[in-house]
Parts: structure tokens; sequence; C-alpha cells
């Protein structure tokens, strides 16, 4: 019984073997090469409208804040708060009394200086009358030469002086450097001011007025070609901050010469008639510039695009692979984007599963899933 048990069970055993050698293992497939399971998008034309809104502000493009440039009290102010004036008006006046007095000095040190310069000369030439007859030493006439030219310069020393009190005597006197809306006065009459540091007070000029706003780099090449080419009237507009529309339009006049290092944005300023005075320096407003892709445009949903380096791209569908595609985007609006360059109506882009992609990689194309489930409008 025990010999017949041992040959069943080495007949089961070569069995075993036998059937375990027969077998050849299947082939492992290369993850690397599996085809990756996307979404795709057909990039079509479409009307695309509206403006892009930026928050601005005010700003005056000529204000200056008005300092004195000597010392002393103010005797005389001249114009109310918030008053118009007009060029080389009268605002302010510093004491005088001491830069009159000083003038005054100034000039009779001149005549002082005149006097002894025609007493010298008088010298002089009868010296040299007297050295033609042999009457007199060489010596004295020289002296009496270098007498008149000490004499002349002190002439012009005395000169530059009045030169120096009258334009101290002058800055006594505050006057509107332009035209324009003075502010509210920074000081009273008796009050002391020192030169260069004290605020009188600030006058802007009448006419147009900036507003300045901020755009990111990537808009930057955009706003060059605005600057460059003819800007449409209605290019630029403003929205107050109650809401209501600003009747003028603006027109781009600046670009700030650098893009912030740390917030990768430049100022940019739009120039607008204020003939009535409605926009106020520092004022909060929104700036409005019409949207330049209006019309019909390829446009693509904007979970679509990557970015390296600055650049943009879009993973093209070729076959049953991709091609990475670079592409110059355009004004986005609601989940979309206008491409400008790059594209073509009937392209056939990846809009999920983007970030498995590589350059070449396979792709096994399926039907988008909208959130609830149902594919995608537009979508392919």
């Amino acid at each position: 019984m025990k010999l017949h048990l041992s040959i069943v069970a080495g007949l089961s055993l070569s069995t075993a073997l036998l059937v375990s050698c027969g077998k050849k293992e299947a082939p492992q497939q290369n993850p690397m090469n599996a085809a990756v399971p996307v979404n795709t998008y057909t990039v079509t034309q479409e009307h695309v409208t509206g403006t892009d809104t930026y928050p601005g502000t005010v700003v005056p493009l000529n204000e200056v804040e008005l300092r004195p440039q000597v010392s002393g009290y103010i005797s005389q102010i001249f114009v109310k708060d918030g008053q118009k004036v007009t060029k080389g008006q009268k605002l302010y006046e510093i004491d005088r009394s001491k830069y009159q007095a000083a003038y005054n000095q100034a000039q009779a040190n001149v005549r002082s200086a005149q006097a002894n310069l025609n007493r010298v000369q008088k010298d002089l030439e009868r010296y040299e009358n007297l050295a033609k007859q042999d009457a007199i030493a060489r010596q004295r006439v020289d002296y009496a030469r270098a007498d008149v030219e000490t004499a002349r310069a002190n002439v012009a020393v005395a000169r530059a002086q009045v030169a120096s009190a009258s334009t101290d005597l002058g800055y006594s006197i505050i006057k509107a450097p332009f035209s324009g809306t003075i502010g509210i006065s920074q000081v009273r009459v008796g009050s002391q001011v020192s030169p260069g540091q004290t605020l009188l007070n600030t006058i802007s000029s009448e006419g147009p007025t900036g507003v300045d706003f901020v755009i990111n780099e990537q808009e930057l090449p955009r706003f060059n070609r605005l600057r460059q080419g003819k800007q449409p009237d209605s290019l630029f507009t403003l929205t107050l901050s109650g809401g209501s529309t600003y009747p003028h339009t603006g027109k781009l006049t600046a670009i700030d010469r650098a893009v912030g290092l740390q917030s990768g944005t430049i100022t940019v300023r739009v120039s607008f008639p204020n003939p009535d005075r409605q926009l106020v320096a520092g004022m909060t407003v929104s700036v409005n510039v019409l949207n330049q892709d209006i019309g019909q445009q390829l446009t693509l949903p904007y979970r679509a695009v990557t970015e390296q380096l600055g650049e943009y791209f879009v993973y093209k569908v070729l076959g049953d692979s991709v091609q990475q595609q670079n592409v110059l985007l355009g004004t986005r609006f609601q989940d979309k984007i206008v491409a400008r360059e790059g594209l073509k109506e009937g392209d056939v882009i990846v809009v999920e599963g983007i970030q498995k992609l590589r350059q070449g990689s396979k792709v096994q194309v399926g039907a988008p899933q909208a959130a609830g489930g149902a594919p995608a409008a537009g979508a392919r």
C-alpha cells in the first residue's frame, strides 16, 4: 500500500513539472510606451467681444510741490485754497526786510568799488604821464596798474553780490510755475519756513490728466503694439468709482521703463481730457481696454495651455501621438483664450491628461467628461 502511494505521488510530481516546463511566460508591456488616456478639443473659431478691465489711479500729468528757496517768516498769502492760478502769479511772500537790506547793501558796495576804480584809474593816468617825462619811478607806475586791476576785481565781486542778493530777494516771492489749480495751503501767515524743506502747497496743471494702471509682463507686447499703432477712439475708457462712465476717451501715452522684479508687472499711463475737472488726483477708477481680439478668433480652453520659461504651449494630437506646439495667446475670456499664432482651425489639442504627456507621447483619445460625467461641450 505504501509503495502504491509513492508511485502515484511520483507520477503527479512529474506531470506537474512537465506542464510547468511546457508553459511560456507572457511578455510584459513597457510602461514608457503605454498610450496615455487623454481628452481632446478641436480648435474652432468663435466671435469674441468685450473689454479688459484694470484698476487705475488718477495722476496729474504736471504737479509741483511748492517749497521755499530762502528762510524766513511767511508775511503774506495771496491766494485762497483750491484757487485757479496763472503762470507767474504771486502765491506767497516771505519776510523781505533782510533780503531787501542785503540787496541795498550790495548795490552800495558796487558804487563804492566803482568809485575806488575811478580814483586809481586817474592815478594811473597821472603816473604814466610823469613816467614819460622821467619824473617818477617806473615802480610807482607798476603799483598803480596793479591797483587798477585790484579795483576792477572788487567791482566784479560787488556786482556778483548784487546778483546773489537780488536772487534771494526774488525768491522771497513764491510765484506759480505754470497755470493750474493750487491746493490747500500747508502754512499760514507767520509760519517759519526753511529752504527746500517746508512744503507750502501743491499746484497741478489744468488740461489732460493721467491714469496709471499695471499690467503683467505677458501683456507688454500687446500694449507696445497699441502705443506704436493707431489707437481707436474707444480703445481706452473709464468707469468712475460710482459706476458711471467717464464721457471722454483716453490715449496710451507712456509705458514704464522696467518690469518689477518681484511683482512681474509694469505701469502703463493713459491720458484723458479733463475739461470739467471730474478726474481728481488720487481717485480710484476702472480702466477699460477695448478687446483687440474682437471678431472671429481661434479659441481654445485655457486649461489646455502649459507654460515653460515664459512661453506657452499646447499638445497637438497627430495620429496616435502628440506634438508640443508653441502658441501666442490673446485675450482670455471666461474659461477660454484666443490663440493668435501657432494653431489653425480644426487642430486637435489635449485638454485633459496633460500632466503625463511629453513630446512624442502615445495617446489614447477618449471623449472628455464634464463635471457631471457628460462629454464637454465642443470637445471631441
